[in-house]
């Protein structure tokens, strides 16, 4: 994997002069925020060496290079997912790929569905905690650049941010709240007693991403901060069909307020 990472690399530099040392990942109907950045390159994934090509509705295949909150930042608009049939290895190819061109810190959003009674769709959890359901990313071959072999979990997620993130979204009147992330493979979305499964394990809201990227992420030195906007209800009572469509829709409509808190959060890390 290293000689695909550094051909990766090496096509990346030739294209861009920047040396960003942050980077967001633009999940499901969050893809707005890539209109507030003054783009200096857009690199289609199907022209990077080695890289997946995002299948899902919703998510562009594009890596942007510009200015966003005075800060040089990389964005991944449109990610790449367990359930498209790709390898954890392909999943995470991008995080270890942004790691060795320098990346520092990385910001994770994704839509989930809600398990906690007190959330609302439309609300926006800040992940302080993971449970992955998913096969483990760092399972195989050791890279010894990579970082350790066995990485302590017990800390992933930035805890200042998380704080930062709070105080900006109570001035934006954007209804946030901190909890744990399910991890699963999906495609399907959730059985009634899965909703409940994982509430009873410790889970907030559950979804499809995120864990595998944070993982790399986090066994190769990058500070994490990641978010989930709730765009349906697995609570018991209130659980109605969903689909991929309303998925997006009701992402869609926390976007203006989580934009300005991305962009205070990016401008004080």
């Amino acid at each position: 994997m290293l000689e695909a990472i550094k051909e990766t690399i090496s096509y990346i530099k030739q294209q861009v002069k920047e040396t960003p040392d942050t980077a967001i990942i633009l999940g499901t109907g969050l893809g707005e925020i890539a209109d507030e950045i003054d783009i200096h390159h857009i690199i289609p994934y199907e022209d990077i060496p080695n890289f997946p090509v995002s299948t899902v509705e919703g998510h562009a295949g594009d890596l942007i290079i510009g200015k966003y909150a005075g800060r040089e930042i990389y964005a991944l608009k449109g990610r790449f997912h367990f359930y498209e049939g790709y390898t954890m290895e392909e999943v995470t190819f991008p995080i270890r790929v942004l790691k060795f061109l320098g990346v520092k810190n990385l910001l994770i959003s994704n839509a989930a569905g809600g398990m906690n009674p007190d959330f609302e769709i439309g609300d926006v959890m800040f992940i302080n905690d993971h449970i992955n359901l998913m096969p483990n990313p760092l399972l195989g071959k050791h890279i010894p650049e990579f970082g350790d072999r066995f990485p302590d979990m017990s800390e992933i997620y930035e805890q200042h941010w998380i704080d930062l993130a709070l105080e900006s979204a109570k001035k934006h009147n954007l209804r946030a709240h901190t909890g744990c992330y399910v991890g699963v493979t999906g495609p399907t979305l959730e059985t009634r007693k899965e909703y409940e499964y994982f509430r009873i394990i410790g889970g907030d809201t559950v979804g499809m991403s995120t864990v595998p990227e944070a993982i790399i992420a986090h066994q190769m030195g990058v500070k994490i901060f990641a978010l989930s906007v709730i765009t349906d209800l697995g609570i018991p009572g209130r659980i109605e069909k969903i689909s991929h469509e309303i998925v997006q829709q009701a992402a869609a409509k926390a976007t203006p307020k989580l934009v300005k808190v991305i962009h205070e959060l990016i401008e004080a890390i």
